[in-house]
């Protein structure tokens, strides 16, 4: 099947690339030139494991091409995907005029009939608006349909590729019918397609990141709780989890959660609601428990050195908003670097990944090391702000003999707290007393 994907973001990249794994004729679409160029020469401008291998394969194949003209892309394919930004304005709601230029730009393209899909993570009624802006400059016959994608950064090709579910919005049988052909691929292990109305397929999306952002907001809550009455959070955790109805995934305390979705989606939904009347007031705090908890670490190192930091540095292990990804966008580690600059502290940080980004928003503020133990080298104490792999098993020995005081605050709780103290460390984590 010839599809074309607009835009190359996170979302349109990985869709149009795993696309073109499983045999389709795929032409992913872009007005950023610099970009563009950059992808036909087979840079990649996000790190998605295993994502690089996969665009150059499917590149050599002639399965996937990239361009900026984006009116001969629609008119070879039949199905196109709109995959381009829908960033938070100012109000919380979802910025939707890149989506409705791009839809107006595919109109204008049309040489006959055109599938047109939705998986940027858009408000209910947007499908609708899409339609509109697309008749307004076409009388071609044309359908629109929602598709919205569940990948998770860091393992968004296996997300995909063995998706736990799909889900299409459409009105009209044989849209359901080709755009069900296009995924067989990935559910042969009986993973069901979900085919339903547009409008519960848009809200679908943002319902479900809301329910996990609100798993992760509830056990910060807990873990504050458990601080304050002397509670492991670690037990709590896996007394709850273990109720089949309750379950293990994001149940994880930590110092809240960023990246591109949970942030914006669930102030989008809140928004919306509102516009419609409806006040949703669990996911009104879900919200404020994650601005507050993005600022809970940084507060106990304040607390621990008596407020005064002037002049001191600290270690800080991650920078990116979650292991297996180089995105900034809302990463906790950015309040922890502000408020402790503002104090008057210093930072010596490593990412495995993400300092580039980092780079581009904190510029010369922090240092950065070239290893993670280098960044140890006179701190005055350890902070770890992502959870990496790399940092799980550390060398605790050599830790103490870099830092000037044997201090770890842990904001992922990825060190056992007993094994550590009784090394010699003065912890902190997150809901362990």
């Amino acid at each position: 099947m010839r599809i074309a994907v607009f835009g190359t973001g996170y979302v349109g990249l990985v869709v149009g690339t795993c696309f073109a794994e499983s045999g389709n004729k795929v032409t992913c679409v872009d007005v950023d030139t610099a970009k563009i160029d950059d992808l036909n020469r087979g840079v990649i401008p996000i790190y998605e494991p295993g994502l690089e291998e996969l665009v150059k394969r499917n590149t050599a194949e002639e399965r996937l091409s990239f361009t900026t003209d984006g009116a001969k892309a629609v008119q070879e394919a039949l199905v196109v995907f709109m995959a381009v930004g829908t960033p938070e304005d100012q109000d919380g709601s979802a910025d939707l005029q890149y989506v409705l230029q791009a839809a107006e730009n595919i109109g204008r393209a049309m040489n006959g009939y055109k599938i047109i899909v939705t998986k940027s993570t858009v408000p209910v009624g947007t499908a609708e608006k899409i339609r509109a802006r697309i008749r307004s400059v076409t009388d071609l016959e044309f359908d629109v349909a929602s598709n919205p994608e569940f990948l998770k950064e860091g393992t968004a090709l296996d997300d995909f590729l063995k998706p736990d579910r799909v889900v299409i919005g459409t009105d009209d049988v044989r849209v359901a019918e080709i755009l069900k052909e296009l995924y067989q691929p990935f559910v042969r292990t009986g993973r069901p397609i979900l085919c339903m109305d547009i409008p519960s397929a848009e809200l679908t999306k943002y319902a479900s990141n809301a329910m996990l952002a609100t798993r992760i907001s509830f056990m910060n809550e807990i873990a504050n709780l458990c601080e304050r009455i002397g509670a492991d959070v670690n037990r709590v955790r896996e007394g709850m989890a273990s109720d089949s109805r309750i379950g293990f995934p994001f149940l994880f305390p930590g110092i809240g959660y960023g990246g591109s979705c949970f942030p914006k989606d669930v102030k989008a939904i809140v928004r919306s609601a509102r516009e419609l009347g409806c006040e949703l007031q669990v996911l009104d705090a879900v919200e404020q428990v994650n601005v507050r908890q993005k600022e809970r670490l940084a507060e106990k190192v304040l607390a621990h050195f008596a407020g005064n930091v002037k002049g001191k540095r600290f270690a800080l292990w991650g920078l990116s908003f979650k292991p297996r990804t180089d995105d900034m966008r809302e990463a906790p580690s950015l309040e922890i670097v502000r408020k402790l600059i503002e104090a008057g502290a210093a930072i010596a940080a490593f990412d495995p990944k993400a300092m580039p980004a980092a780079r581009r928003v904190l510029g010369t503020r922090v240092h950065y090391a070239a290893r993670n133990y280098d960044a140890l080298d006179g701190a005055d104490a350890l902070i770890v702000a992502t959870e990496w792999n790399e940092f799980r098993h550390p060398d605790f020995d050599e830790i103490k003999k870099r830092l000037k005081q044997p201090v770890i605050f842990d904001g992922r709780n990825i060190y056992d707290a007993a094994r550590v103290r009784k090394q010699g460390f003065v912890y902190y984590g997150i809901g362990v007393p």
